[in-house]
């Protein structure tokens, strides 16, 4: 199994619009165990936002950092952390590594190991599988690393991140594709546009203030700043789309819109649209889109429930906003069609 190390770019096209960052707090990713943290918590590895740097605060232990950051001079091979998923298991492909700030005290080199495990208590016991080949970091900046052989042919539900022999890391992501707990009884109503059933933000026309996979997660949030918002616009006519490739092919029953947090800048209208398509990601202007749910007046800090009469089959769904604005969550609750 080897590793390839890609541009920014690449790893956008590849990696972050058709897989899950699976390891994120904000999806329920946990920390369970670490070798040390002395300077810095191993928990700051997985928060949603960008990390920060204050170059004049000192703790107790020393200079501040947001990130993980260990002891000097470890007797041991590496440094370590073990994580939960925040998703029932998944098959994985791709880590960043992020060193943001970390410059004569980062990781020199780090891998990415995974298992299955039943629950916690196996993690001391488990053999662990190498997802990620022992690779080499640089100080303060971004690495993405992809595995040359695609997806893991097995899903997992742990991973131990392993810093050789010491030092910091800012962030860590960890992409893969969702396994979702399916029902046995098909009438049963799934949210299949949620991550934790596979659903993942695979298009988008803008982004500016919030990320579009912000739509798909868990929970209805904290604020503002875990929702979809775009920039303001200032043509007349204009529209905003995001288009979420469900977990599974659905027939739709009940949309929800929810506007949880944005009380000046939602939507003054919504429109969602559903398709069936065997494409990663159709145009957002495919002739093939059908309309689920009519172009509907919405509100400030709401959640939004409209009935679908539609009973066509579809794989993906497209929420249209205008002109722009904010959203905090998108929810298809249908029956999977086998």
């Amino acid at each position: 199994m080897a590793t390839k190390s890609v541009s920014l770019e690449e790893f956008k096209k590849e990696i972050v619009l058709s897989y899950t960052d699976v390891i994120g707090e904000k999806l329920g990713g946990k920390v369970l165990k670490f070798s040390d943290e002395w300077f810095a918590a191993a928990e700051n590895l997985i928060k949603p936002k960008d990390p920060i740097r204050e170059a004049n605060r000192f703790t107790h232990a020393g200079a501040w950092y947001d990130g993980w950051e260990t002891r000097r001079h470890n007797t041991e091979p590496a440094d370590y952390v073990i994580f939960r998923l925040g998703v029932s298991s998944a098959k994985l492909i791709a880590a960043e590594i992020d060193t943001a700030f970390f410059n004569g005290n980062h990781a020199p080199d780090i891998s990415v190991e995974a298992a299955l495990l039943k629950d916690d208590s196996e993690i001391d016991t488990t053999e662990w599988t190498t997802i990620i080949d022992k690779v080499e970091c640089g100080p303060s900046q971004r690495h993405f690393f992809i595995r040359k052989d695609g997806l893991t042919t097995d899903n997992f539900t742990h991973v131990r991140l392993q810093m050789y022999p010491d030092g910091g890391i800012a962030r860590f992501r960890l992409y893969g594709q969702v396994i979702p707990i399916l029902p046995l009884d098909l009438s049963t109503l799934v949210d299949t546009a949620s991550a934790n059933q596979g659903g993942v933000a695979v298009a988008v026309s803008d982004q500016h203030f919030g990320s579009a996979d912000n739509l798909i997660l868990p929970g209805r949030g904290v604020d503002m700043g875990d929702g979809w918002e775009t920039k303001r616009s200032r043509e007349p006519g204009h529209t905003d789309w995001a288009i979420i490739k469900l977990g599974a092919p659905t027939i739709a029953k009940k949309i929800i819109i929810d506007t949880a947090h944005f009380r000046g800048n939602f939507p003054q209208l919504v429109v969602v649209k559903g398709i069936f398509s065997s494409e990663k990601t159709p145009a957002h202007d495919d002739s093939k889109w059908v309309e689920l749910v009519p172009q509907s007046k919405t509100g400030p800090d709401k959640e939004h429930t409209y009935e679908v009469t539609n009973s066509d089959k579809i794989t993906h769904v497209q929420l249209i906003i205008i002109p722009d604005g904010g959203v905090k969550r998108v929810r298809v609750l249908g029956n999977i069609s086998p």
